[in-house]
């Protein structure tokens, strides 16, 4: 295990490494000079060098490729040219809304795809298969924007069981503030008892999140009905019929633990692709998170700000896929030994 641990760490930081490089490279071809972006169009020449030696922009390419690394290794994202505060902490403060979409989309991904995934794997070639495998189809192929402007015109606006948009009810701040401590509103106000902004929360979260987890859940739902046919087809699992075991037995006590597998892989995939995907259904949900803060910083060429969420995003998929890759190691033995 721990070769294996090692194994993975390595591969993990040769693909930071990677991102890293590219990422300055992106950087130093985007149009634009930095040091007037920051200072200002009608800044002196004066204030234009002082910009430039601030960034380090006259700098041989080498030294500041250097310097950026090691900014980075020592926790100095850069400043936003657009806000003028430190990348990290804008980072900081737009990050965990995206988060709290994110994960709440994946949580019902999940908990429906892999169920679906078994449901059409018991019944291959009836009824409900074709019907789990048909929604799925749906599922992963309408665009997000399109299903998100339908939820609201239906659910929203047209029946009025949710909010068009917002995290909470900002009217809440009045008359129940909330203590923040990680900035994740939902995590806080349940540290806190903070119910009404709880409440309004998970109220605003439902739209978004059921937009958001569509295509995972689709995604999932197929990988688990292949995993658990091929896993259904070993001799192990014809073994357990002659025993005496059910098909559904036999699908959820002995296949589909290994049948997993592929399916945690997924769960890494979708996970980084879910944040991206969310700028779109941020967009469209008025969502305060990373997808407004990268658009702002997309319109003004804040290149450090984009670098900035880039990292993160490429950083997070790193992790993720890490995370899943222990976890697979620890479900079968089998995946150490490749």
């Amino acid at each position: 295990m721990s070769r294996y641990l090692i194994r993975r760490l390595g591969q993990a930081a040769l693909v930071v490494a990677g991102v890293v490089t590219l990422t300055f490279v992106i950087m130093r071809l985007v149009p634009g000079d930095p040091a007037v972006a920051y200072a200002g169009p009608r800044a002196s020449p004066a204030e234009l060098a002082a910009a430039r030696q601030r960034f380090g922009l006259d700098d041989p390419l080498p030294v500041q490729l250097w310097n950026y690394v090691r900014d980075l290794i020592a926790g100095d994202w850069g400043t936003s040219l657009h806000t003028k505060q430190p990348v990290r902490d804008d980072l900081f403060l737009a990050f965990p809304a995206s988060f709290e979409l994110v994960a709440a989309a994946l949580i019902i991904a999940v908990a429906a795809g892999i169920p679906l995934g078994v449901a059409a794997a018991r019944y291959r070639g009836r009824l409900p298969d074709l019907s789990i495998r048909l929604s799925s189809m749906l599922a992963v192929s309408v665009p997000v924007f399109w299903m998100a402007l339908a939820l609201q015109t239906i659910f929203a606006s047209g029946l009025g069981w949710f909010p068009i948009a917002g995290e909470y009810d900002t009217s809440l701040d009045q008359t129940s503030p909330l203590r923040v401590y990680t900035n994740i509103t939902a995590v806080d106000a349940l540290f806190t008892g903070n119910w009404p902004i709880l409440a309004s929360t998970l109220h605003h979260l439902v739209l978004p999140a059921l937009v958001l987890a569509a295509y995972p859940a689709g995604v999932i739902a197929q990988m688990t009905r292949a995993a658990l046919i091929e896993e259904s087809a070993r001799d192990h699992a014809r073994m357990e019929r002659a025993l005496g075991f059910g098909e559904t037995a036999v699908l959820t006590r002995f296949a589909l633990r290994p049948a997993l597998n592929p399916v945690l892989s997924l769960i890494a995939l979708v996970f980084a692709y879910s944040i991206v995907n969310g700028f779109l259904v941020e967009a469209v949900f008025n969502w305060p998170g990373l997808g407004r803060y990268a658009a702002d910083s997309i319109r003004t060429l804040d290149t450090p700000a984009i670098a900035g969420v880039t990292l993160l995003v490429a950083a997070l998929y790193v992790v993720a896929n890490l995370a899943v890759d222990l976890l697979q190691g620890v479900i079968d033995p089998r995946v150490r030994a490749r």
